[in-house]
């Protein structure tokens, strides 16, 4: 079987298991963000490292809606470079760093029906840990997207002992085994074919599909980002207008 045969059949297979296994807990997760947007408040998301790209996933997104906001925190996030300036070993040294969250949450102020998403793949960062703990001393309900074989294997790295899975409130299992690579070749000493973008995407499309459909059964109207390549579309022109209206208006308790 080629290489590429073998890591989509794995992929697909851990997106069933997500399927089999995972949807109550993305009912459950949809439910806290359907309460959350629906009473004015904002469910934020955390991700460092290559777990920003999940935060990014949901919004800004063609057909996102206002209520997410993602903490991109570009010192933790590593979009290029390896070597150099801005390179891979500051933001793998700073994810270690006792009290760099409460800083980044110290920016904004958050409100009585804020919720907070933490992804994570392995789930014993630091950074990780104490955004989660950070935003329940906030009193926000914390989801937590985990590999919980990684987490669970995983030996802690934050003083307190604790991981995302013993903090957060909601965990959804993205099903990625531990080192998240799932094609072994013969000669190689490392796996290779990362899983957790295939499966972190989907369970932030599921969730965002649930969340919406929860908040027009509640009588509320999400107010979308339609797709700004429809050139000349009048119609999504205004769309695009009033999301932007829509997303400066959720944002005002952050910074009163």
């Amino acid at each position: 079987m080629s290489g590429a045969l073998a890591y989509y059949e794995k992929a697909l297979a851990l997106v069933q298991r997500l399927h089999e296994t995972e949807l109550p807990a993305i009912e459950q997760a949809a439910e806290i963000c359907a309460s959350s947007i629906a009473n004015g408040g904002l469910v934020f998301l955390f991700g460092n490292g290559h777990s920003r790209m999940m935060c990014e996933e949901m919004t800004p997104r063609q057909g996102c809606f206002v209520g997410f906001v993602a903490l991109v925190e570009l010192a933790l996030s590593n979009h290029a470079n390896i070597v150099g300036t801005n390179g891979l070993r500051a933001p793998l040294y700073l994810e270690k760093y006792e009290g760099y969250s409460e800083e980044i949450l110290r920016g904004f102020r958050f409100g009585p029906h804020d919720a907070m998403i933490v992804i994570s793949t392995s789930g014993i960062r630091p950074v990780i840990v104490e955004m989660a703990m950070g935003a329940k001393q906030r009193g926000l309900p914390v989801i937590g997207i985990v590999s919980k074989a990684h987490c669970a294997q995983s030996v802690p790295a934050h003083s307190s002992g604790k991981k995302l899975i013993d903090v957060a409130d909601v965990i959804i299992d993205n099903q990625c085994p531990p080192g998240d690579c799932v094609h072994g070749i013969e000669g190689l000493a490392w796996k290779t074919g990362p899983t957790s973008t295939v499966t972190g995407s989907m369970i932030m499309n599921m969730l965002r599909c649930e969340t919406a459909e929860r908040l027009v059964a509640r009588g509320h109207q999400p107010v979308m980002l339609p797709s700004h390549q429809f050139v000349g579309n009048a119609s999504a022109a205004e769309a695009l207008e009033q999301f932007w209206r829509a997303y400066r208006k959720s944002l005002r308790h952050l910074y009163e």
